[in-house]
């Protein structure tokens, strides 16, 4: 199935990659830069790096649970009503982040609005799209395309964080960054699908929803790309989340950290690009094994190496490379194996997936340091697991499924 909607045209590669990338790049680069909120955001409210990650956490698994439904909600009635309702969600999240007194209105604010919002206005979404308006032969790379936006949102959004909390202070920064994320919903007209955009509008589909959730779910290697976007999960929130302390606990200055998470998002410009356009070409569950055994190895060298601003840079750069080159080829396979119908609603279950690693990645960074005064287990625990997902992503069948016909072609 390359179109959900074959008598409909689909939008312009240009129009779905133009809107698509500037959206994420919003809503990836103000994500990427909350680790630079631990240390003064918990200094002026007297909190423990604990209570700071654990609401990280809670944003995490918030934004995976809500990205099944938002994906659900896209699939149905397109992406522009979904990006409309997280860019407002961002801004409230954002503010109630900078006015939070208590750990409960951090958990609230951070957790679960800023979860939702980031559920609603990320990859599953716009790859949704992507998925019904770009041809299969062009899917991959297209999806890289828009994977290393949300990266040079990272490169061009991070340092400007940096400096805003230097300037404004850490609240006034928030307040700024919440008007940027209303940009998203003028963004999102770009992406409206008229076929999607009435309750009863879109063509029937040959599965329900439940019916392609049973499909997936028994499906061996539907279970072994969720278990490999788990450790991606665990890997890059405690990395993007703990480093900038991490770097602070070893005396280095907070621009050695601004700078290192910029980088990351500038070489995965690269890294992402790279991965889609190498998914049109070679087996993606190869791409994918290649990532995270490389993960695996640049950890341990980073953390066996003697840490300076020079081996931060170096390890930033690498690691920037392999950052979220693993989205392209997990979402192309997932459009390849199972079709573009439910495209959003699949991407979110993995995702949600990838999402309970992000969220025992940047808790347990918080709970092992206030424990042992070290980041030293979480960092073995994450070589561990990049050979682990290396290994689970070799025997991937990445041929489309097949299916008994249905007699009669479901609504839902």
């Amino acid at each position: 199935m390359q179109n959900a909607h074959p008598d409909r045209p689909p939008l312009s590669l240009f129009q779905v990659l133009a809107c698509g990338a500037a959206i994420v790049t919003l809503s990836m680069g103000i994500r990427h830069g909350f680790g630079l909120w631990m240390q003064p955001l918990t200094q002026a409210r007297g909190w423990t790096r604990e209570t700071y990650a654990l609401a990280m956490a809670i944003q995490n698994i918030s934004w995976g649970i809500a990205g099944i439904f938002a994906g659900m909600a896209a699939d149905r009635f397109g992406a522009f009503r979904v990006l409309v309702v997280g860019a407002v969600m961002y801004a409230l999240g954002l503010f109630g982040m900078s006015q939070a007194d208590t750990p409960l209105m951090l958990m609230l604010s951070t957790g679960v609005m800023l979860g939702v919002a980031q559920a609603g206005t990320t990859y599953a979404v716009v790859y949704g799209v992507i998925g019904r308006n770009v041809p299969a032969e062009r899917r991959s790379w297209a999806m890289g395309m828009a994977a290393a936006a949300g990266s040079f949102g990272q490169f061009l959004m991070v340092p400007i964080e940096g400096q805003l909390i230097a300037t404004v202070g850490w609240q006034g920064a928030l307040g700024v960054l919440g008007m940027a994320a209303l940009l998203i919903a003028p963004l999102a007209w770009g992406l409206r699908e008229p076929h999607l955009a009435g309750n009863q509008a879109s063509a029937p589909r040959e599965q329900t929803i439940f019916h392609a959730l049973s499909e997936a779910f028994q499906y061996r290697s539907f279970q072994l790309l969720m278990a490999g976007y788990f450790v991606c999960g665990f890997q890059v929130v405690f990395i993007g989340v703990h480093m900038p302390s991490y770097l602070k606990d070893h005396g280095l200055s907070p621009q050695v950290a601004s700078y290192a998470l910029a980088l990351i998002g500038l070489f995965n410009v690269f890294g992402t690009y790279t991965a889609g356009a190498l998914g049109q070409r070679l087996p993606k569950r190869h791409i994918l094994a290649f990532i995270y055994f490389a993960r695996a190895v640049v950890i341990a060298l980073f953390i066996w190496a003697p840490l300076s601003p020079g081996s931060v840079y170096l390890f930033s750069a690498v690691m920037g490379f392999l950052w979220l080159s693993t989205v392209p080829p997990t979402n192309a396979a997932l459009a390849q194996i199972f079709g573009v119908a439910h495209l959003s609603m699949l991407s979110g279950f993995v995702f949600l997936s990838h999402q309970v690693g992000s969220f025992m990645g940047v808790w347990l960074g918080g709970y092992f340091y206030d424990r042992t005064g070290s980041y030293d287990v979480v960092w073995y625990i994450a070589i561990a697991l990049g050979v682990f997902a290396g290994l689970v992503n070799l025997p991937v069948k990445e041929s489309p499924i097949e299916r008994t016909p249905r007699l009669v072609p479901a609504s839902a």
